[in-house]
């Protein structure tokens, strides 16, 4: 609700609020921001509790959301990440308002200090420290110089408001709770009390589920009676065939043909001259750079690589290589190409691990690190003579004494080429036999350096050409896709399985499409199919062709589900299994009532199995499971007591106590509580936020703009 419906209904805050304009305290857009704007206008892209929020207002955050994002997001996931933001903002608004919470200007200072806003350069006095006059005059500054810095920083403020309204509104639930010491000495029991057992265990398995019989009657009964677990969203379910475009067989040679008669020299007509000359091919160009430019996909990369670099297939044979020999065509990632080899430098990339001691005053030196010059080299030599030691390991010696980033990686630079490096750093590496050991001073400190690899590195021209379909194959793709699609609206609705395979086309099913979703599996992103198939003239049976990943979808609705509670044939697939789980245990049990432990393990030709140690707050039986009410059970038996039949996640259960041990005694149990209390503080805000949304009557309509 707005702040000014606040001010008349609370004279204390606006006396606060006057008093705050004759203290001159306004942090920029605080007390002028939307709040002041009154109802909003348009419509409703949701309904929260009878609150509607704007769709005007909603497709702005979706804007800023998209500048803070980028193309990271495709814009059906920008428009869920901030609907999911706004229903927060909603729901927790309107608690903010019913308790009447509110943040002041002090508050929000309070707020800058203690979060990672505090840490913006602008915000910092001299010595990095968070100044609230520089972040004051910091504001000011931006308002008259810099507007579109100070309008980013409004949108920030807005968060900052809410987010400190949530922390105040989750602290003071926090404040209420509490673990009492009963509640502490149970947790250590559950935890430390222990019991042996022996048990046989009747798996439900041992039953057919085809002798188990279930009617639609008996789902029915069973989803009315746990209704909570048959709750249903709107969705739909599909079916498609994909024609992908693709090169042919015969694209594919022509391509590979085109790009293998770019390999030799040709003779070429020039009509302005009047005369044939040669041209000379891939092989035997002089101007490799201008060859590719004109017949290439990809241009001349004059880099250096190593053999990493290169495309894993094709590394080997491309090292392989002289200088002027040609590999290829070989097919690479999407393209057909043929590579020569121009040029190659022996050892032209080195790796290297070394040990960095920093001394103070070095170059990006930790400020730690307090030892001197002269310190830092005497503790460098040390070192030195103990990596040429026989049988030392130099990453133990990097993990244990370097400075450098390196040394949870015990020194491991990695392959570097020349030039990377600190000059005498470079030099040593590039100028020793692979396996030396040396030290060199930087202006970062002192290195004690080992040579653990060299490697040629090569300079390679590649020819290629994109291997894409033609355009024959493309009109013949899309007059397939349409003849299907004519093919199957002609026919029955049931019929597009049969005549996908009357032509070998695969047809695959999507379920459960939800009302917002985007990708879907085998297609990507299609919101454009999402949204037919939940257009409410959509009829299941209904047959549409879509443009899909540089392809054609022809689609077919299959089914709609309402919103509610499931039919015993949706919810069959789910209820099937309980309800089989529940009769066999009751067929099980009936069977072999009045029976021995041994005598149950015997008739059912299972074993009398072990188990130690277990605790209620683990009730887990080693082999089998968690089995919560079996060990529940054991515990509630005296030793040497043995239990009737119990039902149990596996199967049915017999148990006797071989040994009960209780929990040290603790004289104590305030550090018990004070857990208890501190996980409990910790489930606070999601709890307490899922519970709300939970409780809410949320109408989501955004379906009807994206």
């Amino acid at each position: 609700m707005a702040i000014l419906e606040n001010i008349r209904k609370r004279t204390t805050v606006l006396i606060l609020i006057i008093g705050m304009a004759l203290f001159a305290f306004v942090i920029s857009g605080v007390f002028t921001s939307n709040d002041f704007g009154g109802a909003k206008v348009g419509s409703a892209v949701a309904e929260v509790n009878g609150e509607n929020i704007s769709i005007d207002d909603f497709r702005r955050e979706v804007e800023n959301a998209s500048r803070r994002f980028g193309p990271g997001l495709s814009s059906t996931q920008l428009v869920n990440r901030v609907y999911d933001q706004e229903i927060r903002k909603s729901i927790l608004g309107q608690q903010f308002e019913d308790l009447g919470i509110a943040v002041e200007s002090d508050q929000i200072v309070e707020f800058v200090k203690t979060s990672g806003y505090a840490q913006i350069p602008d915000f910092q006095d001299e010595n990095g420290i968070f100044n609230v006059e520089v972040f004051r005059s910091a504001i000011a500054d931006w308002k008259v110089n810099d507007p579109l810095r100070y309008d980013a920083w409004l949108q920030d403020e807005q968060a900052i408001i809410q987010s400190a309204k949530e922390r105040m509104y989750f602290n003071l639930i926090k404040g209420g709770v509490a673990a009492t010491l009963s509640e502490g000495q149970f947790d250590y029991k559950m935890a430390n009390e222990k019991v042996d057992i022996q048990y046989v265990n009747v798996p439900y398995g041992s039953i057919p589920d085809s002798s188990i019989q279930v009617s639609k009657a008996d789902i029915q009964s069973y989803i009315s009676k746990h209704k909570d677990d048959f709750q249903q969203d709107k969705a739909r379910d599909i079916r498609f065939v994909y024609f992908e475009e693709k090169a042919s067989a015969e694209d594919e040679k022509a391509v590979e043909d085109a790009i293998t008669k770019l390999l030799n020299d040709t003779v070429e007509y020039f009509e302005e001259r009047e005369t044939t000359d040669t041209v000379p091919g891939f092989r035997n160009t002089k101007d490799m750079v201008a060859f590719l430019d004109r017949n290439s996909d990809t241009k001349f990369d004059t880099i250096f690589k190593a053999k990493r670099d290169l495309p894993s297939a094709v590394a080997d044979s491309l090292m392989a290589l002289s200088v002027g020999e040609i590999y290829g065509p070989y097919r690479d990632s999407g393209f057909f190409k043929i590579s020569k080899m121009m040029d190659r430098k022996r050892n032209g990339t080195v790796k290297a691990s070394h040990i960095l001691l920093a001394y103070e005053g070095a170059e990006r030196a930790n400020p730690s690190v307090t030892r001197t010059k002269e310190e830092a080299e005497a503790k460098a030599k040390e070192i030195l003579a103990e990596a040429k030691k026989e049988g030392v390991l130099f990453t133990v010696l990097a993990r244990e004494n370097s400075d450098g980033p390196s040394a949870p990686r015990g020194g491991d630079l990695g392959y570097f080429q020349e030039g990377v490096m600190a000059d005498a750093f470079n030099d040593f590496c590039f100028g020793n036999e692979v396996g030396t050991i040396g030290m060199v001073e930087t202006d970062f400190g002192f290195h004690v350096i080992k040579v653990d690899d060299k490697q040629d590195i090569v300079q390679v021209a590649t020819l290629s050409r994109e291997i894409e379909p033609s355009e024959e194959t493309i009109n013949t793709l899309f007059t397939d896709a349409t003849k299907f699609e004519m093919s199957a609206i002609d026919a029955e609705p049931e019929s597009f399985g049969d005549i996908a395979k009357e032509s070998s086309y695969v047809v695959r099913p999507v379920n459960k499409i939800k009302e917002m979703d985007e990708s879907l599996p085998g297609l990507s992103a299609q919101r454009g199919i999402v949204q037919w198939a939940f257009n409410d003239d959509t009829k299941v049976g209904d047959i549409k062709r879509f443009n899909a990943n540089d392809g054609y979808a022809v689609v077919q609705l299959t089914k709609k589900y309402k919103e509610g509670l499931m039919s015993p044939e949706d919810a069959s697939a789910t209820a099937l299994p309980k309800i089989r789980k529940e009769r066999k245990g009751e067929q099980i049990i009936a069977a072999n009532q009045g029976k021995t432990l041994e005598v149950l393990a015997k008739d059912n030709n299972v074993s009398v199995s072990t188990a130690s140690v277990l605790t209620m707050k683990s009730p887990t039986i080693p082999g089998v499971g968690r089995e919560p009410l079996v060990v529940g059970t054991a515990f509630a038996l005296e030793q040497d007591q043995t239990s009737k039949l119990i039902p149990g996640e596996t199967g049915v259960f017999m148990v006797k106590v071989t040994k009960k041990e209780e929990a040290p005694s603790v004289e104590n149990f305030t550090t018990y509580a004070q857990t208890l209390k501190t996980n409990a503080s910790g489930r606070v805000n999601s709890a307490v936020y899922n519970a709300l949304k939970e409780d809410s009557d949320i109408e989501d309509k955004r379906a009807t703009f994206y």
